[in-house]
């Protein structure tokens, strides 16, 4: 147990007095609060804006915008029709070929026109259209005022009322008594990226770092003075209290500013932001206990090899394994009470990421969640002194990559 601790101690030290973990989690945490804050300061600005904008006169010429009308233009309001464009005066043209010149040029100024052929059709005529142009929906919902409008005169209808009535806002109450599958689908799918980034990435960092001192010739040495089980379970748990110790900075920095700017955010972010405290557990104790898992699996594979060139090919198995649990998950994130979730729920190689989308979005028995876990936690104690002998097996083998098949059968000639 002395020997794990000296190298969790020296592997922690490897962490913490590297510049670019430093200078990365400061960054990533300045990066959070600032994002978060940042409603805030426009709000601030906006309002700033406005207090000056009261002090101005009123719309200027220049900030008048000119379009052509033509057609049956008897036909419709033009006093409400401004209502519906107000920074806008119509020019009424006699013909629609002459409004359609006038379009063309860009002197004139009309930057579009409306040809009138009937209260339930009309033409939109632009030279350029941009993205945000939304001028003809405009004018539509006008010209369906213009028809109700119409229709109340010849039935002898109150037009207030009519409209009041077609308006009419309806009260829907909503009591969800299990889980908002719609609501929770979005930061569970956050959660599935977030622990898949991070074993991929803390896991490749000890696999890199078995393989250098292999290449290197310092393993020699280490295995000389402790076991092998100890370096690799002390590089191991180094990474994990690394990572946990980063994202939950990060995280800490990311809801806490969250918090302090919620009524700045509305309700657009919460979808994101406000995880129940039972599905942060659950994602913790299954992201950790995966986490681990395949660190013991990275760590292994990286004894396979000598050369760090060689790494990324040998890696490839815990990867694909990865990935394939990723896209599974993630394409069956929106039915997780079916039987492919539930399947890999109890898989120590997917449970890390089913079990706790099960938990946000589906309904799971409490006996189920403590079964997954012991499942998960035995398969990482067995991965873990499996890596541990191939590890041993592995480490003064140099020359050609080992395969993962030839290095677990030699375990079994070694017994």
């Amino acid at each position: 147990m002395k020997k794990f601790f000296t190298v969790l101690k020296f592997e922690l030290d490897n962490y913490f007095k590297s510049k670019s973990f430093i200078i990365s989690t400061i960054l990533l945490c300045i990066l959070s609060v600032c994002i978060m804050f940042a409603p805030r300061v426009i709000d601030a600005v906006k309002s700033d804006s406005d207090s000056d904008s009261e002090t101005e006169a009123e719309i200027d010429a220049d900030d008048i915008s000119v379009y052509g009308i033509c057609g049956d233009v008897e036909l419709i309001d033009m006093e409400a029709l401004q209502e519906f464009f107000p920074k806008t005066a119509f020019e009424v043209y006699d013909d629609v070929d002459s409004m359609k010149n006038d379009i063309n040029d860009d002197e004139n100024g009309l930057k579009c026109g409306f040809e009138i052929k009937s209260l339930t059709e009309y033409t939109y005529y632009v030279y350029n259209k941009s993205m945000f142009d939304d001028e003809s929906n405009t004018f539509y919902e006008y010209m369906l005022m213009m028809n109700k409008m119409n229709y109340c005169m010849k039935n002898g209808l109150d037009v207030d009322e009519f409209i009041e009535v077609e308006t009419m806002q309806i009260t829907a109450n909503e009591d969800i008594l299990g889980k908002d599958s719609a609501s929770n689908y979005w930061y569970c799918y956050i959660l599935v990226i977030i622990i898949f980034m991070l074993i991929i990435m803390y896991g490749m960092q000890v696999a890199s770092s078995v393989t250098n001192e292999k290449s290197n010739r310092s393993i020699e040495i280490l295995v000389t003075s402790t076991s092998t089980t100890a370096v690799l379970f002390g590089k191991v748990f180094a990474s994990v209290i690394a990572s946990i110790f980063q994202v939950g900075l990060i995280g800490v920095s990311l809801l806490g500013s969250y918090q302090f700017n919620k009524d700045f955010w509305g309700n657009g972010i919460s979808m994101f932001l406000d995880i129940p405290a039972d599905v942060l557990i659950t994602f913790a104790v299954f992201g950790i206990g995966g986490f681990i898992l395949y660190a013991f699996l990275y760590g292994a594979l990286g004894a396979l090899v000598s050369k760090i060139e060689d790494l990324n090919k040998t890696a490839g198995t815990a990867q694909m394994i990865i990935m394939i649990v990723y896209f599974v998950v993630l394409i069956n994130l929106s039915k997780v009470d079916g039987i492919i979730i539930k399947v890999c729920s109890f898989l120590p190689i997917s449970s890390y990421s089913a079990m706790f989308a099960r938990v946000a979005m589906g309904n799971v028995a409490m006996w189920e969640i403590v079964l997954s876990a012991v499942i998960l936690y035995v398969s990482v104690i067995l991965i873990g002194f499996l890596g541990g002998k191939i590890f041993r097996n592995s480490t003064l083998r140099y020359g050609n990559p080992i395969k993962l098949s030839n290095a677990i059968k030699g375990l079994k000639k070694s017994k």
